[in-house]
């Protein structure tokens, strides 16, 4: 498979191949975003009426045999799907930021048969997102292209999270509400960008290499631990009970860990031209902004039609 940077150097087929990444990456988001809207729901009900203790104490035994959590589930598998034809298509520089937009799908997904429009607050955090995106996507330099990735520095970067999540994990147990949501949500989000590194790995794998050699490689295992362990760890996440919080965490850590890998790992270089600084940081802020807006109106959709 040609690397992004033989790509970029083609101009008609970079737009082929960043078309299809773009189509399958907004798919994802969209699949993705109906997921959670299911798995939401089921993580609440299934905490409903306890303590903090009580309820996460077989959580994941409750949800398992949970219809709409295991249909929120099959969902989530479809979005990986889509997510790793992006990946396979594009970079990772690409393909996370655009799963941003999972969250002006969930506002979309909540209107649906309700009669009701956005509200004002959605439509900012839509225009924040989407500038955001249109910043990244029309400034040159902003997206650099992506090299061989180089598993030393993979093994290095797994390191590296795997001591971070665990401390981030223990520390949300010993606090409440917002914040265990929030920590929860930032070590689901590390789990997710390890996810999206591991499914670059693992495609090209299959495609270059065939089954057989990918059956015996570390890459497909890995993606499932970490794909797994974050799935696990989003539903206390949501279990905990601060929708925005656990949502804005998730959603911004994604990206920004998977640039972070991208650059130690796959010889991604950061900008390099004023312009592109600029672009790149303009863009993380109102990617911030827009995710907090959309995160807080999602939840209060999801308390009404919890409490309907």
């Amino acid at each position: 498979m040609r690397s992004v940077g033989t790509v970029l150097s083609a101009g008609t087929v970079w737009s082929g191949e960043m078309a299809w990444s773009i189509g399958f990456s907004l798919l994802a988001a969209f699949l993705f975003a109906g997921a959670a809207a299911l798995q939401y729901r089921a993580a609440r009900r299934a905490v409903r009426g306890g303590s903090d203790a009580t309820a996460a104490q077989g959580l994941i035994r409750r949800l398992i045999r949970d219809p709409v959590w295991l249909t929120g589930w099959g969902v989530n598998l479809a979005g990986f799907a889509a997510q790793a034809t992006a990946l396979h298509f594009g970079s990772t520089a690409i393909v996370q930021p655009l799963l941003v937009t999972q969250l002006v799908f969930t506002i979309l997904l909540g209107t649906v048969g309700t009669g009701r429009r956005p509200a004002r607050m959605d439509l900012l955090g839509g225009i924040a997102v989407s500038a955001g995106l249109a910043v990244l996507f029309t400034v040159p330099g902003a997206i650099p292209p992506e090299g061989e990735p180089s598993r030393p520095r993979l093994f290095l970067a797994g390191l590296i999270a795997a001591p971070l999540i665990i401390v981030l994990s223990r520390a949300a147990w010993l606090r409440r509400g917002p914040v265990r949501a929030a920590l929860l949500g930032v070590c689901a989000g590390l789990c997710f960008a390890a996810t999206a590194v591991l499914i670059k790995l693992t495609t090209a794998g299959l495609v270059d290499r065939g089954v057989a050699a990918t059956a015996v490689d570390w890459p497909g295992y890995a993606l499932a631990g970490s794909t797994l362990l974050g799935l696990v760890i989003e539903q206390r996440a949501f279990a905990a009970g601060s929708l925005p919080a656990a949502m804005t965490a998730m959603t911004m850590t994604n990206p920004i860990a998977s640039y972070l890998v991208a650059v130690l790992a796959f010889h991604t270089l950061p900008p390099r031209t004023v312009s592109a600084f600029v672009a790149v940081s303009f863009t993380a802020m109102l990617l911030t902004a827009g995710v907090a807006l959309l995160s807080r109106s999602a939840a209060a959709a999801r308390r009404e039609a919890a409490s309907a």
